[in-house]
């Protein structure tokens, strides 16, 4: 089987194809059944989109890389599929030749992009590990042919997702000892999930429980984009020792020019998020500490010449932080349409995983709630994130009066250990000179 068609299998003497869940990136191990694009007896393409998947990234429309019949379903629709479970088999399907090279070309790019410390996964085409730990399983899964008097082997490998190594050494739990329910033997999230809950002590009733009609405890179950949440929070709290520092600015001047851009060019969309956006990416090419993250296993500090400027935006599925990719090389206008596209993808549910990732700074615009100032947690692993507050008229001195001018808060939460306050307060205030002084920006757009 090639390189490319990992996650193809074709079962031993039948026409028939498996193709499994492929490799999700970012060390998630599962995704939830959406919603079926095709039923056993359809015929299906090259490339055809079969079935759409919610990982706890977002939901994503997985394609089919064969052609042929559709003539089994194995999950349905609310159901839960591991990483290299099967999905559907299709009847006389092989892979194109030109898919194989599109798959192939893919995967080189995102194997250079994750050496890169980009932390950018394509769905389906995972990494060189966690290929061979795979085929490792799949090997591990066949039953070895052996002599009628032979006794039965029972080694079993047990191959663990860094995310799932992680979670059992916090929490103090031995793989080795856990009983694996992967296929092939690999132990999953749930299995070292359910040994934290056995080992836990029984848990007193609460004195305050949210009730639901009928008076019972509502319990909703933390999965997809919500666990992924609690997951990275949980870890950037963990690892990351953060400050943050702050100052109220006059932004009367920037929605003046915001006003000025909207009349002379009143397609470019430009608003004050994207504005602001581009003072930090003209601040970080200033301050490029802020531009990094910490490799923990090198001890080292890894400053990123690129910027991918995350955003903080809300959904239905919850809050994600969509990523515009080398943002230093965009004027404002192509910064501001960028900005809107990822909002719109991902208040709609289509915005691809690779997009959802990889960024190396964050503006959070809570501003948008109606509040004035927060400490956000940074999105790990980056090093900082800025937060704006909303807009507000309040008495503020200018030109020797007092006058009513539109302010704002800007917060800078940062990682203490790839810069000190004179950095994080040399960035903060330049992006606030920005803001005051919007031909400050100018002069670095």
């Amino acid at each position: 089987m090639s390189e490319g068609n990992r996650g193809v299998v074709p079962p031993q003497g039948t026409g028939m194809t498996v193709f499994r869940l492929p490799d999700l990136g970012e060390g998630l191990t599962e995704a939830e059944i959406v919603e079926w694009k095709v039923a056993v007896g359809d015929v299906v393409t090259v490339d055809q989109a079969v079935v759409e998947v919610e990982t706890a990234k977002a939901a994503v429309e997985v394609p089919s890389p064969v052609a042929g019949t559709v003539t089994m379903l194995y999950a349905e629709a609310g159901g839960v599929v591991d990483v290299g479970a099967p999905l559907l088999a299709v009847n006389g399907g092989e892979a194109g030749a030109a898919q194989d090279a599109a798959t192939a070309r893919r995967q080189e790019r995102y194997r250079e992009e994750e050496r890169a410390g980009s932390g950018n996964v394509l769905v389906g085409y995972g990494t060189g590990t966690a290929r061979r730990s795979r085929r490792a399983a799949r090997r591990a899964s066949r039953p070895a042919a052996s002599a009628p008097d032979e006794a039965p082997r029972h080694e079993v490998p047990r191959v663990i997702s860094p995310v799932v190594r992680r979670l059992a050494g916090d929490n103090g739990i031995d793989v080795g000892e856990l009983t694996p329910s992967g296929p092939g033997g690999v132990v999953l999230r749930r299995d070292v999930e359910a040994a934290i809950t056995a080992a836990a002590p029984p848990r007193e009733p609460s004195p305050v429980q949210e009730s639901s009609s009928d008076g019972g405890e509502v319990r909703v179950p933390l999965r997809g984009v919500r666990r992924t949440i609690a997951d990275k929070l949980s870890r950037s709290r963990r690892e990351i020792p953060d400050a943050t520092t702050w100052v109220d600015v006059d932004a009367t001047a920037l929605l003046r020019l915001k006003r000025d851009i909207g009349r002379a060019d009143s397609g470019a969309g430009v608003g004050t998020l994207a504005l602001i956006a581009r003072a930090c990416v003209a601040g970080l090419r200033r301050f490029p500490e802020l531009n990094a993250y910490v490799d923990t296993e090198r001890q080292e500090i890894v400053q990123v010449p690129r910027v991918h400027l995350g955003f903080a935006a809300q959904t239905d599925r919850g809050l994600v932080v969509p990523v515009v990719r080398d943002a230093q090389r965009m004027t404002l206008a192509e910064l501001a349409a960028a900005l809107k596209e990822r909002t719109d993808e991902a208040r709609e549910g289509r915005i691809a995983p690779d997009r959802l990732t990889g960024g190396t700074f964050t503006v959070n615009n809570y501003g948008v709630f109606g509040v004035d100032g927060s400490t956000p947690i940074i999105n790990h692993p980056e090093a900082a994130m800025l937060g704006v507050g909303r807009i507000t008229e309040r008495p503020w001195a200018h030109k020797g009066k007092v006058r009513l001018r539109k302010v704002t808060q800007l917060s800078l939460t940062f990682d203490h250990r790839v810069c000190d306050g004179s950095a994080a307060g040399g960035f903060l205030r330049f992006v606030a000179d920005c803001v005051e002084r919007p031909e400050v920006l100018v002069t670095h757009m």
